[in-house]
């Protein structure tokens, strides 16, 4: 039906679409993880209902992601995992930590529910820091070096911040009073952290890779690239301003700040993936070589165009239904 080359680019897209769905989604989430107080049960309460109809299905879009790398591009499956299975692991006991803390937490008695939300907050930051970390590696390639190391740490912490930032905005969207005001708060100084991280890991890029620099400043496709980081600084600036405001007189478009976090999300994401591409393993790998026999992917293509719209449905309809301010804790 399809020929090895348009699977390819299918295939590839199918698992960009995942990635970016999940670091949006799941990511304010562990954002709020992050966020959780040790010291205000309501404030946690309220915190845990906001993210509690979502977070579940959430981390769908990350096994879809991974499902969609080992069947397309094996080789390069084989290749992520080995070198990365250890912040992977770390990663997952992190996201099981999180998963037993939030059931347990409604189940233990008054006096050891603190102990649970620990546990939540520490498994949101674990997972955030190892992701952060993953991506770090992966981008500079698997650097071994001193200096590779250095920035997989900057990026863990610039991945963990930028988590924070679109936990903070979406905590404001979705609560009222003391608790907003204090995500108005923790969303000013994330996104500094956030904005500075953005800039270090394009600079990195840029000076690294000859490549990158080539394809962002070469003429006339220079002309089409540079509004993505013209317009990602505009919403920095934008939703700084925005929360200055928010803060003296909190106003009632309380949602633009996750709706600016989304849009920076994206276009740093696309950004990045446009910045490597064919390449699905950095300066080591291209889409070309990796990707499966086209008479598999032909076959495969089928299921694809199901569930993947499936989660996308599924998705918007669960949003759509708990739509509107957080009301009181309960466990789905």
């Amino acid at each position: 039906m399809f020929d090895q080359h348009t699977l390819a680019i299918i295939f590839v897209s199918l698992m960009g679409l995942a990635t970016l769905m999940y670091a949006i989604l799941d990511g304010y989430d562990l954002g709020v993880g992050i966020l959780l107080p040790l010291n205000h049960q309501e404030h946690s309460d309220t915190m845990i209902a906001s993210i509690g109809p979502f977070w579940d299905a959430n981390e769908t879009w990350l096994v879809l992601a991974i499902g969609l790398l080992l069947i397309a591009f094996p080789t390069a499956h084989s290749m992520i995992l080995k070198a990365l299975y250890l912040p992977a692991a770390v990663m997952l006991i992190g996201l099981i930590l999180r998963g037993v803390a939030f059931d347990f937490r409604a189940k233990a008695s008054f006096s050891h529910k603190p102990s649970w939300d620990k546990a939540f907050k520490g498994g949101s930051l674990l997972a955030s820091l190892a992701q952060g970390y993953m991506l770090g590696m992966y981008v500079n390639g698997f650097d071994h070096s001193l200096h590779g190391y250095l920035f997989a740490i900057l990026s863990a912490l610039g991945v963990s911040a930028a988590y924070c930032f679109i936990g903070s905005a979406w905590l404001i969207m979705k609560t009222e009073g003391e608790l907003q005001r204090k995500a108005i708060s923790q969303c000013q100084h994330t996104l500094s952290i956030a904005f500075i991280g953005i800039i270090l890991a394009s600079l990195f890029n840029l000076l690294l890779y000859p490549s990158v620099y080539d394809k962002w400043f070469e003429m006339p496709y220079a002309l089409l690239l540079l509004p993505i980081p013209v317009l990602c600084v505009a919403l920095f600036i934008s939703c700084y301003l925005m929360l200055k405001r928010m803060a003296l007189h909190q106003g009632k478009r309380q949602s633009l700040p996750f709706i600016m976090c989304v849009l920076i999300f994206s276009l740093s994401f696309f950004g990045l993936g446009f910045s490597f591409f064919p390449d699905i393993v950095p300066g080591q790998l291209t889409i070309w070589q990796a990707v499966a026999a086209k008479e598999s992917l032909n076959f495969v293509f089928w299921g694809a165009i199901v569930v993947v719209p499936t989660i996308l449905a599924y998705t918007l309809y669960s949003y759509r239904v708990f739509w509107g301010k957080v009301e009181g804790l309960r466990y789905y």
